[in-house]
């Protein structure tokens, strides 16, 4: 533990129990002769990157009584690179749905993407603009469960309609999750995304808008959209920053392993909005 001032989105010990397995492990995978010794508490490494994610500061500005920054990045990059920060979101996902009374395996999905404005920092190969949104930037595509926990996520150029998008998430949740046999969309993804999903074995329905005036919640389509509202909870997320898309894809999968650490262990985030262990996320049947 730092004897450092705690910062608010610090892990606690109980939030650190739960991935530090995983990182000690990848570090002694890669000891060996000649290796140097590794002088940086991983611990502290996981509470920089949670920093710039929840802060939204850029990796530079990183307070002093972190290790440097360019060593934060490097471990970011190469957890990205090896698959080690995604795994290590999938462990957490999987803990929270037995800890919900679900099996690990998902058996549904709900899809649906976001567009978000980019920094100055992004290449313009990796940018595009979404008509119906007048946004230039990047698009988040993301597949859930029924709890709102992410099985699936893909970042493009904001000018990728959700279509072609669909089809590659459907794609990725037959490889990843063979179990998904369902899975839920709004009218923005065309019939060719439900012929693809019948060749895959996932059988894709289309939730449609109610015809009425007001603000009406639709029958699993909120579940994705709340998860999209947790993600924005995370300030490096309410813009693409990150000059990699994939760098980006790893930002999602540290916003969402922040959120489940805290769901496992009770603890609140706090918000303008509420507590997370009010969500009642591990109470849904």
């Amino acid at each position: 533990m730092s004897s450092r001032r705690a910062y608010p989105s610090d892990l606690s010990d109980a939030r650190w129990a739960l991935i530090e397995p995983t990182l000690t492990a990848w570090r002694a995978a890669r000891r060996g002769p000649g290796t140097a010794a590794r002088v940086h508490d991983l611990r502290e490494i996981v509470n920089a990157i949670l920093y710039v994610c929840r802060t939204g500061i850029t990796w530079a500005y990183l307070p002093h009584d972190f290790p440097p920054h360019k060593t934060v990045y490097d471990y970011y990059a190469k957890w990205e690179a090896d698959g080690t920060a995604e795994a290590l979101h999938d462990l957490l996902r999987d803990r929270v749905r037995v800890a919900s009374g679900r099996e690990a395996a998902p058996t549904a999905a709900i899809l649906d993407s976001q567009s978000v404005k980019t920094s100055c920092n992004v290449n313009e190969s990796s940018q595009g603009i979404d008509a119906g949104k007048k946004i230039k930037g990047r698009k988040r595509h993301i597949a859930t469960d029924v709890l709102g926990l992410l099985l699936a996520v893909m970042v493009t150029a904001a000018s990728v309609q959700d279509s072609p998008a669909g089809r590659q998430l459907l794609d990725h949740l037959a490889v990843a999750h063979p179990t998904v046999s369902m899975a839920w969309v709004d009218g923005g993804y065309k019939n060719e995304v439900l012929r693809h999903g019948v060749t895959l074995g996932i059988r894709v329905k289309v939730v449609k808008r109610i015809a009425a005036k007001g603000f009406h919640v639709l029958p699993r389509r909120w579940v994705v959209e709340r998860t999209l509202g947790w993600l924005m909870q995370h300030r490096r997320l309410a813009r693409d920053y990150e000059t990699l898309p994939q760098r980006s894809r790893t930002m999602v999968h540290w916003a969402m392993a922040n959120i489940m650490s805290r769901v496992l262990t009770d603890e609140s985030t706090q918000t303008w909005r509420n507590d997370l262990h009010k969500t009642g996320i591990l109470s849904q049947k």
